[in-house]
């Protein structure tokens, strides 16, 4: 005769401490990631819209673009700046939201 076997469950979470999502729940973190992208973007297209479409006027000298020509290194350029800009944005306001949270306590 076996013994019976147990039923056990497996989790994830760790006993004794609140989850994971909790944490970035409280911080509103996907509110602030929403907001950077569009600051960030939004960025982005106006810095792009002034250099290639030369809004103020052509830029003096002229320069060299090899392989993707100037509105290629830009788009690309741009892409950093709304990433880096979305990133900066997302993290104060990320800051800003656990600041008001260790206030509150």
């Amino acid at each position: 005769m076996l013994p019976e076997p147990v039923a056990t469950t497996v989790s994830d979470e760790v006993p004794g401490r609140p989850p994971q999502r909790g944490l970035a729940h409280a911080l509103h973190v996907p509110r602030n990631v929403k907001i950077g992208a569009i600051v960030g973007i939004g960025l982005a297209v106006v810095a792009y819209a002034f250099r290639v479409l030369e809004l103020f006027g052509p830029f003096v000298g002229t320069r060299e673009y090899p392989v993707l020509g100037p509105e290629g290194w830009f788009a690309v350029l741009a892409f950093v700046l709304a990433s880096s800009t979305a990133l900066l944005v997302a993290s104060l306001l990320t800051l800003a939201s656990a600041y008001r949270l260790v206030k509150d306590m």
